[in-house]
C-alpha cells in the first residue's frame, strides 16, 4: 500500500496536530533517538529522493516527536516516489482509540517482524534528515551531538508508517527504526537510527523487495561515512527550533 500523496493530506491543523512535545525519555547514555534536523532547501530534497512536487518544507533544527515530519513514499501506481506530510509516532491502524496506548516514535530492528511485521511487509517510507541528535551527560548537563554523513548530503532513516481512519479524523503517522550503534555513535549512545544507504532506497521501498533483504538494510550505517559535533544546549528543549540548535 503506498504512502498516500502529499496533495491528499488534510492540513495538520485540522487533524489536531500539536507543535511541541515534552523532553524525550532518557536511555542508558541520554535520550532515545527522538530528535534531528532537516535543513536541506526542499528542491535539493526532491532531486536526492526522486520526488518531484514536494510540499514547501521549512529548514527544521529540532524535529520532535508528535511533529508533523516529511515521509518520502511511492505514489499509486507503485513506481513514483512522493514526498508527504505525516504525524511521527506510530498508531496501527487496529488501535480501537488512538488516544490511548503508546505512539512508538522509533522502533527496535530486532523486534520489528514480531511487533510490526505487517507495516515493515506493506508500510515503508524514507525519512529525510540532514542530521540526528543524541545525547550524553557533561558536567551534571545534558550535552547534545548532532550526527552527519561527512559528505553534508542528506539522507534518510528507514521508516515505518501506518493509516486510521476514525469517525471524527484520520490519522496518519509513521515511526523510524533503530538499531545498535556504529563504532562513532557508541560513543554517545548505545542505540542509533537505521540510514538507509541512497543506492538502496529503491529497495526499501519496493513491494516486491523479500523481507530477508529488509531485514538486511536494517543495520548500522558505516561510522567512517558519518561525523559528529557538538550542538547547543538550546536543542535540549524542543520549543527552540532555529539555528541556535546546532551552536555549541
Amino acid at each position: 500500500m503506498p504512502v498516500p500523496r502529499a496533495d491528499s493530506i488534510p492540513d495538520p491543523a485540522a487533524l489536531g496536530l500539536s507543535p511541541t512535545y515534552p523532553a524525550s525519555r532518557p536511555g542508558k547514555f541520554g535520550f532515545m533517538c527522538g530528535r534531528f534536523t532537516l535543513t536541506t532547501p526542499t528542491d535539493q530534497l526532491a532531486s536526492h529522493f526522486e520526488a518531484p512536487d514536494p510540499p514547501l518544507l521549512t529548514p527544521r533544527y529540532n524535529v520532535a516527536p508528535t511533529q508533523v515530519i516529511a515521509v518520502v513514499g511511492l505514489k499509486p501506481d507503485g513506481k513514483r516516489r512522493g514526498i508527504a506530510l505525516l504525524k511521527w509516532g506510530l498508531v496501527p491502524y487496529w488501535r480501537e482509540n488512538p488516544d490511548k496506548g503508546p505512539r512508538p516514535v522509533n522502533v527496535r530492528a530486532e523486534s520489528i517482524v514480531r511487533k510490526f511485521g505487517e507495516q515493515l511487509r506493506e508500510k515503508r517510507c524514507l525519512i529525510p534528515a540532514s542530521g540526528f541528535y543524541e545525547w550524553r551527560v557533561v558536567g551534571g548537563k545534558k550535552q547534545a551531538c548532532h550526527f552527519t554523513t561527512k559528505s553534508g548530503e542528506p539522507f534518510a532513516f528507514a521508516g515505518l508508517w501506518d493509516f486510521r481512519a476514525g469517525e471524527s479524523r484520520k490519522l496518519l503517522t509513521c515511526t523510524t527504526i533503530t538499531t545498535v550503534p556504529n563504532n562513532l555513535v557508541r560513543t554517545v549512545h548505545d542505540r542509533m537510527p537505521v540510514i538507509v544507504p541512497r543506492a538502496s532506497y529503491a529497495a526499501w521501498l519496493d513491494q516486491g523487495t523479500s523481507e530477508k533483504r529488509l531485514l538486511e538494510l536494517l543495520v548500522p550505517y558505516p561510522a567512517d561515512e558519518m561525523a559528529v559535533a557538538e550542538a547547543g544546549y538550546a536543542v535540549n528543549s524542543p520549543k527552540n527550533d532555529g539555528p541556535e540548535c546546532l551552536v555549541a
